[in-house]
């Protein structure tokens, strides 16, 4: 969908809704479109509730509020799962109501594009990463095949992206900015299925770069250079040979977006409503300082801090890092980070209270952030209660609920829904 079509302009945002709950925050924080996968057809088997009735209610609830839900339907299938394919997917693509069917697919696989563009012909796809598409001439190939949108290979960097831009005007390209790095080529991982027997090109990888692995003093040498010795070694962060860190481009959003690239997105499998929450707000407002022309803000890489990470790198859109004065490596203050700690369940606008469902220990004293799709304000925990109005020093964890004092705001009667609460470290 054109920024013309949704009335924003710029590129789209395009959040992950692995379950319901993560597509509702996701459309609340501000994401012109999320992305879900049929778990027997997609590379999201896991953490993934779309199935029925409820990957039915999750297009309706998208499009009630004027926003598009692409279907991932991304794996390279084996012969089983090609026999059963059109007669699975047909219900989902030609539903009852034609509203009900998703805005696009997502795929990566020519045989199954090939049986969806010969019985859905009208029916936009769009071409996965797992595509491994890196050149214009490719694009090119795919755009004949009738595809609509084709989404880039994480190996590129900007120049080569905005490259492709220049030779291919006419077709939607879309980028991700956010989320996991795999260690293999486009995510074509053979690690979960050698040790596991659960193959992450199927979908169901159990993410074994990141396992805790130890190394002594170990070396390679390749047979060919005898006396060249590559050492492999982890610090406190990892072995990072498996361990890839996770790509973060918030500050590269100015460029994707003057060079016109049509979808912004947000990588986020098996993350939570809280992730997606915060990334889609913060990339939100990249997005559209960016298009105002407003200045890049550093506080941006302080509250992306602030989620699950192994650490951040720009990936390969840029490949040393810049030598100008300007610091977009971190933010103003590298241990201003943040733990999520809670749900926001209920509101006393009178009295300015909130219930709190627990997710982390926090405690009166403690810097918290109430985040919500209107803005976020910051506040010292003073008054911190039980349901029943005993006053307590700390809310233990998980499994609590309790009440909290937050400083008087406008907005207090729209919390309920969709506010988040973080404590900051």
């Amino acid at each position: 969908m054109s920024a013309t079509d949704r009335g924003r302009a710029g590129p789209e945002l395009l959040a992950p809704a692995g379950t319901r709950r993560m597509l509702d925050y996701a459309l609340a924080y501000g994401a012109d479109a999320v992305y879900a996968g049929v778990p027997r057809y997609s590379l999201r088997v896991r953490n993934n509730d779309f199935t029925g009735a409820n990957l039915i209610e999750g297009i309706r609830a998208a499009h009630a509020l004027g926003r598009s839900f692409y279907l991932a339907v991304n794996l390279m299938p084996h012969g089983a799962k090609l026999r059963t394919f059109l007669d699975d997917l047909r219900p989902i693509v030609s539903p009852q109501q034609p509203e009900d069917a998703p805005d696009a697919l997502i795929m990566s696989d020519p045989g199954l594009i090939d049986l969806v563009r010969t019985h859905w012909p009208a029916l936009p796809i769009h071409l996965s990463v797992q595509a491994n598409t890196t050149n214009a001439a490719a694009v090119r190939f795919w755009q004949r095949q009738g595809l609509t949108r084709v989404i880039l290979s994480r190996e590129l960097a900007l120049a080569e992206i905005a490259a492709i831009r220049e030779q291919c005007p006419d077709i939607e390209l879309e980028v991700f900015v956010h989320g996991a790095l795999c260690i293999a080529y486009s995510g074509r991982c053979l690690l979960s299925g050698y040790f596991n027997h659960r193959d992450a090109n199927q979908g169901s990888c159990t993410n074994a770069c990141r396992w805790e692995y130890r190394l002594g003093s170990v070396v390679l040498e390749e047979a060919q250079r005898p006396g060249e010795w590559l050492p492999i070694f982890e610090d406190e962060q990892g072995t990072y040979i498996l361990n890839a860190k996770d790509l973060r481009a918030v500050e590269h959003v100015a460029e994707l977006v003057a060079m016109g690239i049509d979808c912004l997105k947000i990588e986020g499998r098996t993350k939570s409503h809280y992730y997606s929450a915060r990334a889609t707000q913060v990339y939100r407002q990249a997005i559209d300082h960016a298009v105002a022309g407003q200045p890049f803000e550093p506080r941006w890489l302080d509250e992306l801090q602030g989620l699950a990470n192994r650490g951040y790198t720009s990936g390969f859109y840029q490949r040393h890092a810049p030598e100008d004065l300007q610091n977009y490596q971190d933010g103003v203050s590298r241990n201003r980070q943040a733990i999520f700690v809670g749900d926001v369940v209920g509101v006393d606008a009178a009295a300015s209270v909130v219930e709190v469902e627990v997710k982390n220990r926090f405690a009166r004293g403690d810097r918290l952030e109430l985040l919500t799709p209107t803005g976020n304000q910051a506040f010292i925990c003073e008054h911190l209660s039980d349901r029943h109005g005993q006053p307590l020093d700390v809310a233990p964890g998980s499994g609590w609920r309790v009440r909290l004092g937050v400083p008087q705001c406008q907005d207090s009667p729209a919390l309920s829904p969709f506010a988040l609460l973080t404590r900051q470290l």
